[in-house]
């Protein structure tokens, strides 16, 4: 409850008028001081009513590429017996508010609004609360509270289409490593029979030893499985224009891109992050992973919802601090999980100097490919053999991936 600064001055002269009166016994002061007093406690236990407001919001459609349009539907109901009057509302978008119309709203009526919300950069914007603000008619009190929650509109980073995709690698016990395009389904273990199995699969040799039925277990070892690593360090994009890093964001859209691409050719793919994601997300589920952000993100399970790893890179953000040390810690980690075969490392200008690093992981990565965004020159290759793309922008990347004649 905030007194304006009508108020306050009002409130002055009723504790003087009421001082001065007292003191020199003048009943006419005394009289003036009671008045202004009585006309301030009125305005504050008018203020003070907390009118009841039913608030629902409806985002259309919640989750969006970066540019689309979405829009936020917002209704608001007196559930009261009183009429609102005297009510002043405005909706929070973003960075933004958006004026809502309440005065004079009638028992059991409601109002709706809808309005654009902002979708030409990448990120979520929180919608909401309603502000309502309450003022008695003397403009002496002022009042305001929030009305209902905070609703994410998911805005995507772009996705540009990507016609290639790594191929398998079948390898044979003589050295030899081929490209299988589709895989190859290979031996893997032996488990207790389940109601439901096949009985093909019965190892018979092995459940007559043991006494009891042995199913084989196969894996498709060969499948192409991609490891997408973007670097969202600071350092790695320092170039800004107007306090956005371009090249983090053609970043982002490089990634969006692959995962999108390697979800449509049904491949597995793990989405990691270079430094830790700051805890910067809506009150919604949290995207799947550790605070080391070193656990997969399944595209093949979530993307087809709109959440997961596109969820994830619309929320990211630029970590500041020690970046030299978490891309050795996020480096130090795929060497030792080895968590598939393609890795793709998406950076910006400021990570050059740290290919030599990168290229290292080819003992654990048959292949790796870098995507330097926003890079304006070319990058030289490490000798240890990945391919670098160049690209200005997500659409360049794009462009050059699918020339790519490594898969």
């Amino acid at each position: 409850m905030g007194i304006t600064a009508r108020g306050a001055g009002l409130l002055a002269a009723a504790a003087l008028l009421l001082g001065a009166g007292l003191r020199f016994a003048y009943p006419e002061l005394t009289l003036l001081g009671a008045a202004a007093g009585l006309a301030v406690g009125y305005a504050l236990a008018t203020a003070a009513w907390r009118p009841r407001l039913a608030v629902s919001r409806h985002a259309d459609p919640d989750r969006v590429t970066r540019g689309e349009p979405a829009t936020m539907t917002l209704t608001v109901r007196n559930a009261g017996r009183l009429r609102s009057a005297n009510l002043l509302a405005e909706d929070r978008c973003g960075p933004t508010t958006v004026p809502v119309p309440l005065l004079r709203l009638r028992p059991g009526r409601d109002t709706e609004v809808q309005y654009n919300v902002p979708t030409s950069r990448r990120g979520v914007v929180p919608v909401g609360p309603l502000r309502v603000t309450r003022r008695d008619p003397l403009g002496l009190v002022c009042l305001a509270r929030p009305y209902g929650g905070t609703v994410p509109v998911w805005v995507h980073p772009r996705v540009h289409p990507l016609t290639a995709t790594p191929t398998g690698a079948g390898r044979s016990l003589d050295g030899r490593v081929d490209g299988v395009p589709h895989g190859s389904i290979t031996f893997d273990s032996l488990r207790e029979y389940v109601v439901g199995d096949e009985l093909r699969r019965v190892h018979w040799r092995t459940s007559a030893r043991v006494g009891e039925l042995m199913v084989r277990e196969n894996v498709d070892t060969s499948l192409p499985r991609l490891v997408v690593l973007l670097d969202n360090r600071a350092a790695a994009h320092p170039d800004r224009v107007d306090g956005v890093a371009e090249s983090f964001e053609s970043a982002c859209e490089a990634a969006a891109s692959v995962v999108t691409a390697a979800h449509r050719a049904d491949l597995p793919v793990t989405l990691l992050l270079v430094a830790p994601e700051a805890s910067g997300l809506p009150d919604t589920d949290p995207p799947p992973g550790t605070p080391d952000t070193t656990a997969p993100a399944d595209a093949a399970t979530t993307l087809p919802g709109g959440g997961g790893p596109l969820d994830r890179l619309a929320a990211v953000e630029l970590a500041t601090g020690d970046g030299a040390t978490a891309l050795r810690t996020a480096t130090s980690r795929l060497r030792q999980d080895r968590l598939g075969d393609t890795l793709v490392v998406l950076t910006g200008p400021g990570g050059r100097a740290d290919l030599g690093l990168v290229g290292a992981l080819r003992g654990a990565y048959p292949s790796v490919v870098v995507g330097v965004l926003g890079a304006r020159e070319p990058s030289a290759a490490p000798a240890t053999g990945p391919v670098v793309l160049d690209a200005a922008d997500g659409a360049a990347f794009a462009a050059e991936w699918d020339g790519i004649r490594r898969w």
